[in-house]
């Protein structure tokens, strides 16, 4: 596992699907490529003190994008959708 659990969870996506997921106690973080689900797991486990029943992981590839002439492209990255235990939430997704 990482050094620090924080270093796994990237940053929360929210998105309207996401929130409609909230409500089935289903939350989805952006995390590094080389993550797996334990480390995940963990990760989420010993910052909010829940737990946590499945990881789903999925790897988004990065998307062709033009400015004008020149021609680039967006990063690649892993979204994980976390399921908690009935009647557990995260903080920080309180005020959504």
């Amino acid at each position: 596992m990482a050094a620090n659990p924080r270093d796994v969870l990237l940053r929360p996506l929210i998105t309207e699907k996401t929130s409609l997921m909230m409500q089935e106690n289903k939350y989805t973080f952006k995390v590094p490529v080389t993550a797996n689900k334990t480390e995940i797991r963990q990760a989420v486990e010993s910052i909010w003190n829940v737990k946590v029943l499945s990881v789903t992981t999925i790897r988004v590839h990065g998307k062709m994008k033009r400015m004008g002439r020149n021609i680039g492209r967006t990063s690649d990255y892993k979204k994980a959708i976390v399921r908690l235990a009935e009647g557990q939430t995260l903080p920080i997704f309180e005020g959504m």
